[in-house]
């Protein structure tokens, strides 16, 4: 998995390229602790996201939590494959997807 930081301002934008499961999740949740300590805002990218496994969940949840003090966090272009997996698990309820 590829992760693509872009800071603008308290906005952070990550877009993670390939696949977010038990392998990459901790890539990602080490990417969130380093980077979340002065963003307002946080948006993902799942554009060139093919996959997301539970452990991605989990890391997705945790991030939803931390930011729902601050401005909150969104998810953007998610592919049939990911919405699928959220709509299972729940997650189109929880998450701010658009």
């Amino acid at each position: 998995m590829t992760i693509n930081k872009t800071v603008n301002g308290g906005e952070l934008t990550l877009a993670l390229e390939g696949r977010l499961d038990t392998v990459t999740a901790p890539e990602l949740e080490a990417e969130l602790k380093a980077s979340l300590g002065g963003a307002e805002s946080l948006t993902f990218d799942f554009s060139k996201l093919d996959y997301i496994s539970s452990a991605g969940l989990r890391v997705l949840l945790s991030a939803h939590k931390m930011m729902a003090a601050k401005g909150g966090m969104k998810v953007t272009n998610v592919n049939e494959i990911v919405a699928e997996v959220f709509e299972v698990t729940g997650f189109s309820d929880i998450l701010n997807i658009a």
